[in-house]
């Protein structure tokens, strides 16, 4: 799910960066700002960090005493994508084992279908393997699947998320071939 987010952040601008005009500055404390939102990828609370849509404050700048450097704190808005439990989402499959396939959705690239949570759908091994139920629907490399999301998990070192899957609900399962 997409999220609208309100954040403090502060933005060090280096010494030689510092211009007398005030547009030049603006510009540095917005270079910094995209660049320290780009590093910081991912937090547990908000997710992954999509787009800075708005620079509302720019805080007075105190100077650091060591390095001479200058501290802005600043006000801005932004895009975030966090999975949540119990959502209905689409994945593409990019993985398929014998126990289960692997998704992506959006930013998170580690999405799990087990087999046992598709109940309908038998594994078919081969040079491409599939899952197929007696319908004859398909979920293969590159199908696009609804499914709800039954756990999630942050890994901090990384600053990704996993999640697992499930397509134990009624209108969940393949929706597309050959998405990409």
């Amino acid at each position: 799910m997409f999220l609208k987010s309100e954040l403090s952040w502060d933005v060090i601008i280096h010494a030689e960066k510092l211009d007398v005009e005030g547009v030049m500055l603006q510009k540095a404390i917005l270079i910094r700002l995209m660049d320290d939102f780009a590093a910081k990828k991912a937090s547990k609370d908000l997710g992954y960090f999509m787009a800075v849509t708005t620079l509302d404050k720019i805080g007075e700048g105190k100077v650091q005493k060591h390095t001479g450097h200058v501290l802005f704190p600043v006000e801005f808005s932004c895009i975030t994508f966090k999975i949540f439990r119990g959502e209905i989402l689409e994945g593409v499959v990019y993985d398929i084992k014998k126990h289960g396939v692997f998704m992506r959705c959006g930013p998170v690239d580690k999405v799990y279908l087990s087999h046992k949570k598709m109940a309908d759908y038998k594994y078919v091994p081969g040079e491409n393997p599939i899952f197929m139920n007696e319908k004859m629907s398909r979920i293969e490399k590159d199908t696009v699947v609804r499914f709800i999301v039954l756990r999630t998990k942050y890994m901090k070192a990384e600053k990704k998320f996993q999640a697992v899957g499930s397509l134990e609900r009624d209108y969940l399962g393949p929706i597309s071939q050959n998405a990409i």
